[in-house]
């Protein structure tokens, strides 16, 4: 008998469970989320700093709905689990039917905004405004976002349901909610980590490894003997790596220089080392040092040690306007640390980054040190977004105090850099955080598309570091501590940050992660393309270069602003990027 009561006790536990899990599924909205969902989803749609497709534009409002929804059920469970005092009495089908209605009409007025408020966007970087407005994909992509994250939160909810109440028959009914919630987070961390990230990462890594070997069948190995990939040459083509194909192929010619320079040129030296080039980080770094010496590299007057971004991607733009700049007396060495673009470069093996750009600049200082001083090239490091990063870390103050190069220049510096930011953080009082002044402007400077906030004539020190950087780069600004508090590059704001543009608590730092990741399709002089005419202008500051007139200095601008546009125009009608 005992037995039986046992058994159909077990049963109705089981079936209370079931019972409570599938009410989790399938329970109504709540009012609370509803009210605190439309107000994160209307401040989606308010502007940022980066123009949004209408797809993006709805995955970030539907995201941004489903967070401010998740806040408002875990007030209300933190209400009831705290044991608080409950409301009077259920609250009314109308006044929910009224607030249903308030909340949709609110969004529909969102919806019917949004376009004015990305044309706002589009005003502070100088692009033409959108006429008409795709509404129906922002509600659709909106609704899928939302719906993915609700059946996602609510099946989590479910087994932490289940969980608590198997707690509950031992220990006391809120540690066993707590502890029911902290298993299946436990769960999901575990089984995200352990299979799906590394799944995803074997694909990824599988996916960039074969993109880098693949090599076009139009794309010839140079046959020049001072060439990095030629016939005499200490790497092979197919080390290059396709970024490294990619720069050493496209370097400008003694003739193109002279062209624009209305003088004799040289054709500038090009080194890279690719990932397969050699088996460690210090081996590619030797290589890169042997294939710089047999090229002449170090009989240059400048020498540029460049640390890429993730795939081994160098900016063009960047390298090109000291080429010029020095009329083709430029030898530039870089090596490749990663196939994967640069946000799973820093998210999954940061690592690698930091100790290829060291070993690089160690093998490339190392030797530089040791050559006469008035033999020696300038020496001068470079690097864009994680490539600035990285390159930033491979210079140990202390460790070339006593010969230091002549100077960095860094573009685009993601938000951790620690370099850049201390010196943000620790700017001259009434200085812009998007661009600072750092004491008197001796050692470090900042500069965006209007220049320095420090006199062009201004002396400098022994060494040179410029930072390149736009007030529109969520790249550089983004920082999670804002998530609750307005960030400094707000006030005052940039000269290409929207005057409408305010800051909301949790939203504002979704719209900047959105704003990352969209950074590379701004317009070229903002987020985080940089224009090769302020790059110019970076290079003759760092570089010292006063030999240029004032007409060929803006005809050269124009013509590598020209030229590289209709080369980003180019690479989106491929595909590329």
């Amino acid at each position: 008998m005992r037995a039986e009561i046992a058994d159909r006790n077990g049963i109705v536990a089981v079936s209370r469970k079931r019972s409570a899990a599938f009410a989790r599924l399938v329970a109504p909205l709540s009012p609370a989320g509803l009210l605190i969902g439309t107000a994160f989803l209307v401040a989606s749609f308010t502007p940022s700093l980066i123009p949004r497709t209408p797809t993006m534009q709805g995955v970030l409002g539907g995201t941004a709905f489903a967070a401010g929804y998740g806040i408002g059920v875990f007030l209300r469970w933190l209400w009831e689990y705290l044991e608080l005092p409950p409301s009077r009495g259920r609250t009314p089908w109308r006044v929910k039917r009224a607030l249903y209605w308030l909340c949709a009409l609110v969004a529909l007025w969102a919806l019917w905004r949004a376009p004015h408020w990305q044309n706002h966007v589009r005003a502070a970087l100088r692009m033409p405004a959108e006429e008409g407005a795709d509404s129906f994909t922002v509600a659709a992509a909106a609704l899928v976002a939302f719906g993915a994250w609700l059946a996602l939160a609510r099946v989590l909810r479910a087994m932490a349901v289940v969980f608590s109440l198997s707690l509950a028959k031992v220990l006391p009914r809120r540690v066993a909610s707590v502890l029911g919630v902290s298993a299946v987070l436990v769960v999901v961390i575990v089984l995200s980590n352990s299979i799906v990230l590394r799944i995803a990462l074997q694909v990824i890594d599988s996916s960039f490894r074969q993109a880098d070997a693949l090599i076009p069948p139009d794309t010839a190995p140079p046959i020049g003997a001072l060439q990095t990939g030629g016939p005499q040459s200490l790497i092979a083509w197919e080390n290059l790596g396709r970024m490294g194909r990619r720069f050493v192929s496209s370097a400008p010619t003694a003739t193109d220089i002279g062209a624009l320079a209305g003088a004799p040129a040289r054709t500038p030296l090009r080194v890279y080392a690719g990932l397969p080039s050699a088996d460690s980080a210090q081996a590619r770094g030797q290589l890169a040092l042997e294939e710089l010496k047999r090229v002449g590299g170090f009989s240059r007057g400048a020498l540029v040690i460049i640390t890429p971004t993730g795939t081994g991607w160098v900016d063009p733009a960047g390298i090109e306007a000291i080429e010029y700049l020095r009329r083709g007396d430029v030898a530039s060495v870089a090596m490749q640390y990663s196939y994967l673009s640069s946000p799973f470069s820093l998210m999954i093996e940061p690592e690698y980054g930091e100790e290829s750009s060291q070993a690089l600049f160690e093998a490339i200082y190392g030797y530089w040190r040791t050559l006469p001083r008035d033999a020696r090239p300038r020496l001068y490091l470079h690097g864009l977004s994680l490539g600035a990063l990285n390159s930033e870390r491979s210079l140990e103050l202390f460790d070339v105090l006593g010969d230091p190069p002549q100077g960095a220049l860094w573009s685009g510096p993601p938000f951790a850099a620690r370099q850049w930011r201390r010196m943000t953080h620790t700017r001259n009082p009434g200085s812009p955080a998007w661009l600072p002044r750092f004491r008197d402007g001796r050692f470090v400077r900042f500069m965006n598309q209007d220049g320095s906030p420090v006199p062009t004539d201004a002396p400098w020190g022994p060494m040179r570091v410029m930072y390149l950087q736009y007030a529109s780069d969520a790249i550089t600004f983004f920082d999670h501590r804002d998530l609750f508090s307005a960030p400094d590059w707000l006030h005052p704001r940039g000269p290409d940050v929207a005057p409408q543009m305010r800051w909301y608590p949790v939203v504002s730092t979704m719209q900047l992660v959105l704003d990352m990741m969209l950074a590379d399709d701004a317009p070229m002089g903002f987020g985080h393309v940089f224009a090769p005419s302020h790059y110019v202008a970076a290079w003759r500051q760092v570089a010292g270069i006063d030999d240029w007139s004032e007409a060929d200095l803006a005809r050269l601008s124009r013509t590598l602003d020209a030229r590289r546009a209709a080369e980003i125009a180019r690479d989106e009608d491929e595909g590329g990027g």
